[in-house]
């Protein structure tokens, strides 16, 4: 039966993402079980609710975020094929018998998919722009199992790295102006056009520098925006496998006319035909693949402009890693007083 349990955990760890929030989630509620002895782990009402207030207190120390998935994405770690009550309840009569461990083998998982970010974030930090493999990065993340999971948010990175490096040196503006025969209709909105759209009668257009942003952190089911600029066009960046209906949900889940798909070469001649066969075709503004990804690298790295460009990028890079992944580095956290180092068990090694 511990068996049949910890299976069930190594598969819900396997499954995670590299901020292993539903791992977290279980520790956490094993930790109150332990501490508190007044949890009735086969009463999944009596924390299903509180336990994501557990979870949230050490994720926002540990990753300077929380969860904000679906209700319906959280719950599903209690269904049949994840950790139900019945194997929950097990793996708690574990935790005390060995005062700690399952919880201590959770963060473990936890710190060694982490350390696998170390690895990487450290490529790019001891990278010059001469020496770094956009490829070998992107490559390093899908040949390990414990950073696979996370490969489409680290693309999303190296996309985003790129394109914010290449118009910040470009000092983009993005002028705002209006029909001058539209003045009337102005003054009549003048608070809606001072608000809204920064101009008024003293300022007939409004100048910004140009910019792209990112959403910041989506679930793995999730289609929805991944960036957008201030100059028009958003940006969709799929590094798995597309059929028809993730194509159509690209475009369904986007309410602009101009969308920028970055996906792999293979999946080029895919999207266009289904995109040409829904119609939607004229809504996409350019198709990226990853090889026209690597030759702007090249260029930005060691291209003619490469010593203007490269560490720039680089540096974005390792910034966004950081951003995306704000444990690394850090040693002390709310995890430190539980000692969880020194809870050992030959069962949860």
């Amino acid at each position: 039966m511990p068996q049949n349990a910890k299976d069930a955990l190594d598969s819900l760890i396997k499954k995670s993402r590299v901020h292993l929030y539903k791992p977290i989630q279980i520790a956490e509620i094993l930790y109150k079980h332990r501490i508190l002895k007044d949890i009735d782990l086969l009463n999944l009402e009596s924390y299903r609710i509180k336990s994501k207030k557990w979870r949230d207190e050490v994720t926002v120390e540990l990753l300077h975020r929380v969860c904000n998935s679906s209700a319906r994405f959280q719950d599903d770690l209690f269904n049949d094929s994840a950790i139900p009550p019945n194997i929950l309840k097990v793996l708690g009569e574990e935790n005390l018998r060995t005062n700690g461990a399952v919880e201590a083998y959770i963060y473990r998982k936890f710190d060694e998919k982490h350390n696998q970010l170390s690895n990487a974030l450290n490529y790019c930090l001891e990278a010059k722009r001469e020496t770094f493999d956009v490829a070998h990065f992107i490559n390093s993340f899908e040949s390990q199992s414990g950073l696979k999971r996370s490969l489409d948010k680290v693309y999303e990175i190296v996309v985003y790295s790129l394109f914010t490096t290449i118009v910040e040196e470009l000092e983009l503006q993005v002028k705002i102006s209006l029909n001058k025969n539209k003045i009337d209709i102005m003054k009549e909105f003048g608070d809606f056009s001072k608000s809204v759209l920064n101009i008024d009668l003293t300022n007939l257009e409004y100048v910004d520098i140009g910019k792209i942003y990112r959403v910041g952190v989506t679930n793995a089911a999730d289609r929805g925006l991944d960036m957008y600029t201030n100059w028009g066009p958003v940006v969709q960046v799929k590094h798995l496998s597309l059929n028809e209906s993730v194509a159509q949900g690209i475009v369904q889940s986007v309410m602009s006319d101009r969308i920028i798909i970055v996906c792999k070469e293979a999946e080029r001649s895919v999207i266009i035909s289904l995109l040409s066969q829904i119609g939607w075709k004229a809504r996409v503004q350019s198709i990226i693949t990853e090889v026209r990804l690597k030759e702007w690298y090249d260029k930005a790295l060691v291209g003619k402009y490469g010593n203007v460009l490269g560490e720039k990028l680089i540096k974005n890079i390792c910034g966004e890693i950081l951003l995306e992944f704000p444990s690394l580095g850090k040693e002390d956290n709310i995890l430190t007083p539980r000692q969880y180092e020194k809870i050992h068990d030959k069962f949860w090694k």
